[in-house]
């Protein structure tokens, strides 16, 4: 069945389907090498059952599901599920021992797709493959329920990416998708720059500049200093009560620091923010736009200072 929901021939060993993983976009390329290299390390490090657990509560809140039974009910109705860009693999495991009669595919660029494959062969209904989900070569109009969490932006041309993965689930399937939101305007500005910066930093830099993030975040989390900020509305920054941290975190730099992870968990986090070339954010406006131009009827929405997400019905 795996090999039938392609339009062209695919080669399958074991579990992992082989599709072409090649890209002439030097940030594509750059983008794929610092998550291949993340994954590794949080594969290998003592957050990684942390950080599979914290995601997954996560996910049924991104994506309007009261309980995990709730999710058991809706992915038993699909027959296809495709989880566009699945890092280590976890959701699309989860998703397949959820609902055994539905055949689960997961797709990432990153090497560690290989990893991914063979810890989860066991799975029989799950599969993986190793290419682009910009361009899956999978047929339109086939898929039940396509997931694309946390990665659209991270592609070449998100947009273009979020009408493929529109054009291969099927009308009246759902498609599920989050994107990163645009914040103050000091941040973004901060951030683009920042960026463009470092792309030409060995990855051992990118690592180190990661952890220097965390000291600052976490340095700053234990001087537990608050303070009262006025609304400033030309730079998007929001007035209230904030900690000192969350203040710089929300609006100037990102330094992220979780008191309840381990340090190398903190310090992925921070890594995979600045290190990739691609990583687009959205204004709710723009988001809802795409939503409405491939003819999406919003089944949930949600929407926290980090994110928008949203399950989404073809018409």
């Amino acid at each position: 069945m795996i090999k039938a929901i392609f339009a062209d021939e695919v080669q399958i060993h074991d579990n992992l389907v082989t599709l072409s993983d090649a890209t002439d976009d030097h940030n594509q390329i750059q983008t794929n090498e610092v998550f291949s290299d993340k994954w590794k390390k949080v594969r290998n490090g003592e957050g990684a059952k942390q950080l599979e657990q914290s995601q997954k509560d996560w996910f049924l809140e991104l994506y309007g599901f009261n309980s995990e039974h709730e999710l058991r009910e809706f992915l038993e109705s699909k027959r296809i599920i495709v989880d566009a860009g699945c890092g280590l693999g976890y959701k699309a495991a989860w998703f397949a021992k959820l609902s055994p009669n539905s055949l689960v595919l997961g797709i990432d660029f990153a090497d560690s797709i290989n990893f991914t494959a063979n810890k989860y062969k066991s799975i029989s209904n799950l599969f993986f493959a190793k290419g682009d989900i910009a361009n899956t070569g999978i047929k339109n109009e086939i898929v039940d329920f396509v997931l694309c969490d946390q990665v659209i932006m991270h592609t070449t041309n998100p947009d273009k990416t979020f009408k493929h993965l529109c054009d291969i689930t099927r009308t009246d399937g759902q498609f599920g998708c989050y994107v990163y939101r645009k914040k103050a305007l000091p941040r973004e500005l901060i951030d683009e720059h920042f960026r463009e910066h470092v792309k030409g930093y060995k990855k051992e830099e990118l690592w180190e500049m990661s952890n220097q993030l965390t000291e600052l975040g976490k340095t700053l989390s234990k001087l537990k200093v608050s303070f009262t900020c006025p609304d400033i509305p030309m730079l998007d920054i929001t007035g209230g009560e904030y900690d000192i941290q969350r203040f710089i975190y929300w609006n100037f730099l990102k330094c992220f620091w979780r008191e309840e992870w381990p340090k190398d968990l903190n310090i992925a986090t921070n890594f995979d923010w600045y290190s990739p070339s691609n990583a687009k954010r959205y204004s709710k406006e723009e988001f809802l736009a795409l939503v409405e131009q491939n003819s999406l009827q919003i089944t949930s929405f949600h929407e926290e200072k980090a994110c928008y997400s949203g399950r989404f019905l073809k018409n």
